[in-house]
């Protein structure tokens, strides 16, 4: 557990947003002592974008980066554009690629691996087709296929069930729990300061949180406070996120493909995203782990801190037998690893950043919802900027959504 809850505010309160004003930062361009709570894909690169604005800033995690309580962990995430209609986290996504081989090159550091993203449209290939002029837009390339063109470049798929396929061509892999490691020593080697240690809220006088405590009995005052605690988000903050972020139980399965058979490695097959009712998505070769496949349903509501990460009968046996469907020679195919991560699962599965509206030095960034791991240095980069500079955040992402569509509802 990375925080304990902030009990001084009206905990039992739990509308989405209180309706109060919003209070600013005194001298937002001026804060230069800066907190962020949580080093994964949020946090760790929020806190290396502020240190590199000129911040000082210390970095917390009670667990250590991408650890295996963590949304952040894992070897493997997919980086993709395709976000059907919603354009902005395509444009997001396309900044987050740039930002991703920047700080590749600068480190000398392998974390994307460019194997392309294949998309298996259903009936209902709505979704896919708004993407495509906004994969455009953004200068993403991508490729749309018939049916018989993607069976004819991919036999060891079967497309039963498939109506055309799209390939992202920029699209592919992140090396994940290793990036969170590099950008944790990176910062520190810009100069940053990271402490693992378990931290308390502090308290909230004159819509300022005051000092916060951590675990070694030590005080940590800073100008600026940035949680980004992933599926513990909602317990920290009861009042504001109670209802907004909801932990889910994902289980992923990894097999072992037939030896020298690189059908299904990455030198022959791209990621893969099934996008019907069931929806599969996995990840070939995954560095050297097998052949990752997962279901990106929702799962059930689950605790971060105490919840069992034994795989179920049920979900090996569903994977097992989505396997066996769409790939068919791996029908057979030895289970080598089976592993249970969380999503933090916000209702419209938009990012949550804002400031906490009872606290002006307080931002909250979560609501990664499955799909926020490939965007972490195009959050880090907007949360830095929105930090240091006091700007209002992108309504897209600002708590005051849930309260207009609570009206919308209502009305």
């Amino acid at each position: 557990m990375l925080v304990t809850g902030l009990n001084n505010l009206d905990a039992e309160s739990h509308e989405a947003t209180p309706q109060i004003s919003r209070p600013r930062p005194p001298g937002a361009g001026s804060c230069r002592r800066i907190a962020v709570i949580g080093a994964g894909a949020f946090g760790g690169w929020t806190a290396l974008y502020l240190q590199r604005r000129g911040a000082k800033v210390t970095l917390l995690d009670g667990g250590g980066p991408a650890n295996s309580r963590a949304s952040s962990f894992g070897e493997t995430r997919i980086i993709r554009g395709t976000y059907g209609p919603k354009g902005i986290y395509t444009k997001m996504a396309a900044r987050a690629l740039h930002l991703w081989k920047e700080n590749e090159a600068r480190w000398r550091q392998k974390l994307y691996h460019r194997i392309g993203v294949l998309w298996l449209a259903a009936a209902d290939d709505r979704f896919l087709k708004a993407a495509m002029p906004l994969l455009g837009e953004a200068k993403l390339a991508f490729e749309a296929m018939p049916l018989e063109d993607a069976a004819k470049r991919y036999p060891q798929i079967n497309f039963e069930g498939v109506k055309w396929a799209l390939l992202e061509k920029d699209a592919g892999y992140l090396s994940a729990r290793r990036a969170c490691h590099v950008v944790t020593d990176a910062f520190i080697a810009e100069g940053g300061e990271y402490r693992e240690l378990v931290v308390e809220t502090g308290a909230v006088a004159n819509a300022q949180m005051q000092a916060l405590t951590l675990s070694d009995g030590t005080k940590l005052a800073a100008d600026q406070y940035v949680f980004a605690c992933g599926p513990w988000l909602g317990k920290i903050f009861p009042d504001v996120l109670g209802k907004l972020i909801r932990p889910t139980r994902q289980e992923i399965f990894f097999y072992q493909a037939p030896a020298d058979d690189h059908r299904f490695d990455e030198t022959s097959l791209p990621a893969w995203i099934d996008y019907n009712a069931r929806r599969y998505y996995g990840i070939p070769g995954n560095a050297w782990r097998g052949f990752k496949l997962a279901c990106d349903l929702r799962g059930p509501e689950f605790d971060p801190t105490s919840g069992d990460r034994l795989p179920s009968a049920e979900g090996l046996m569903a994977a097992r037998e989505f396997l066996a469907f769409r790939f068919p020679l791996l029908k057979d195919a030895p289970t080598l690893e089976a592993q249970v991560c969380q999503y933090e699962q916000s209702p419209d599965e938009d990012f949550i950043i804002d400031q906490h509206p009872s606290a002006a030095n307080v931002w909250l960034v979560g609501g990664g919802s499955g799909h926020g791991f490939k965007h972490g240095p195009a959050i880090g980069e907007m949360v830095s900027e929105l930090v240091l500079a006091g700007k209002e955040p992108d309504p897209h992402f600002a708590l005051a959504r849930f309260s207009r569509k609570k009206t919308e509802v209502r009305s």
